[in-house]
């Protein structure tokens, strides 16, 4: 995510970094270095504008701390300067009504269909509501059926019968929401190829209607720029609530993140960072501004961890990785909750630091038939071996190995691994969480 914006803003501070004192000549060179970085990462112009007079601007009235070297305070100004162009606070939506309604907008193949069983399920789990997802779109073939299909997976309402108009639609889904108490629903819109007047009027009559509580825009991300110039067309005739941004972890350069606050006033209040349901996070500038200057993301990352682990099984492995104990029992017992995190790369992309190391990390994170590998491995080990592998010797291997089904090699290979691997955490930053990865056997 935003990896190539990064990697400019980071080479502007270690020029920084170089100097002892921080001048307006060097301030006015970084300025220029930083708003090129922002247009190379097709932020649109108005907005990258926006974003260096306000550095400027914080910087000159900026009280200069002895404690901070040049970098440290342009780091500083830099990171309020891009939660400003970023949003500011995150805006949560307005449920509102009964049932309350929620219509997302947008372009053909952005991913409204799948966004809206995404936000079904993100209303549903952490807002403990009960949604119904509608789709309207009569003009694709079988985006009714992709909807239904989608919104079943993840035992989300769907209401996909044809109508002969998406006002009538809603009317039918709504008496269908009364009966089954789903107290909000989401109405999937028919998306076109470019902006039409036939989709508007349909979009107006819609808003008309049932003056739904948010109208969010669903935008694909890697569009960069372009997202303004739909999103104030979009804007013009339906006065939008905000944005979804689609395949944001995708999106190396960060265009449109950057660009529609600034230009068009409305927040992004979503982003969508994967194809699974759960690839789903309401958006918080601020964390997204530590991102991108690559000082992580650790709250996001400890929320999806104590959505997936016990808590006090939690703390236990945490002490055990700051005093470097952790063992491949330890390692086997949390396994499976690592994978609901995400690859070793996924999880460390929050921590501070992590361009440095990302490298390194290629090639770490094993395919399913691997990892059942791993774990027949383990299985095959006693538990001292488990807790103290450095005595897993030759005859402890070929043992192991045959247990297991594979060969010595790959027994070989998972001890090296597993060995790099606590290496590796050892040496990464002390930010109060420490992600884990899987061994890799070949």
């Amino acid at each position: 995510m935003f990896d190539s914006l990064m990697k400019k803003f980071r080479g502007v501070f270690e020029g920084i970094a170089k100097r002892g004192v921080l001048s307006e000549k060097d301030l006015s060179s970084a300025m220029e270095d930083l708003k090129k970085s922002l247009l190379d990462a097709d932020v649109h112009y108005d907005a990258a504008n926006a974003f260096v007079d306000e550095i400027r601007e914080n910087a000159i009235g900026a009280q200069i701390h002895k404690a901070l070297s040049p970098s440290e305070q342009l780091t500083k100004i830099v990171y309020k300067s891009l939660t400003d162009i970023l949003g500011g606070n995150s805006k949560p939506i307005e449920l509102d009504g009964s049932p309350a309604m929620i219509m997302l907008v947008g372009l053909q193949g952005s991913g409204k269909t799948t966004t809206s069983v995404k936000l079904a399920k993100h209303i549903k789990e952490k807002m403990g509501r009960s949604p119904m997802v509608v789709g309207v779109d009569f003009n694709r073939p079988a985006a009714l059926d992709q909807l239904s299909i989608f919104a079943k997976q993840y035992n989300i309402a769907s209401y996909t019968e044809r109508a002969k108009s998406a006002v009538e639609a809603v009317k039918r889904a709504k008496e269908q929401a009364r009966n089954n108490n789903n107290d909000v629903i989401i109405i999937d819109t028919a998306g076109r190829l470019h902006v039409d007047t036939e989709l508007m009027n349909e979009l107006k009559e819609l808003k008309s209607a049932y003056s739904p509580s948010e109208i969010l825009l669903v935008i694909d991300s890697m569009i960069g720029r372009d997202a303004v110039n739909v999103a104030k067309e979009f804007d013009s005739l339906l006065d939008l609530n905000g944005f979804i941004l689609t395949k944001l972890d995708s999106d190396a350069r960060g265009g449109a993140a950057l660009s529609l606050y600034k230009t068009i006033g409305k927040p992004v209040k979503f982003a969508g960072v994967g194809e699974k349901g759960d690839a789903f996070e309401q958006f918080y500038p601020d964390r997204m501004a530590s991102r991108i200057l690559d000082l992580g993301d650790v709250m996001t990352l400890i929320e999806r961890a104590q959505e997936n682990y016990d808590q006090k099984e939690a703390e236990r492995l945490e002490k055990k990785l700051k005093k470097n104990e952790f063992d491949i029992e330890d390692f086997l017992a949390q396994i499976q909750q690592i994978k609901k995190l995400g690859s070793l790369e996924s999880i460390l992309s929050f921590m501070p630091g992590f361009s440095a190391i990302k490298g390194k990390l290629k090639g770490l994170t094993p395919p399913d038939k691997e990892l059942r590998k791993i774990e027949a491995i383990i299985g095959s080990m006693t538990r001292q071996e488990r807790q103290a592998p450095n005595i897993i010797n030759g005859n402890r291997r070929k043992r192991i190995a045959t247990g297991s089904g594979t060969s010595v090699n790959d027994v070989n290979k998972f001890l090296k691994s597993f060995d790099d691997m606590k290496k590796l955490m050892k040496s990464l930053p002390k930010s109060g969480f420490s992600g884990l990865g899987i061994p890799k056997l070949r």
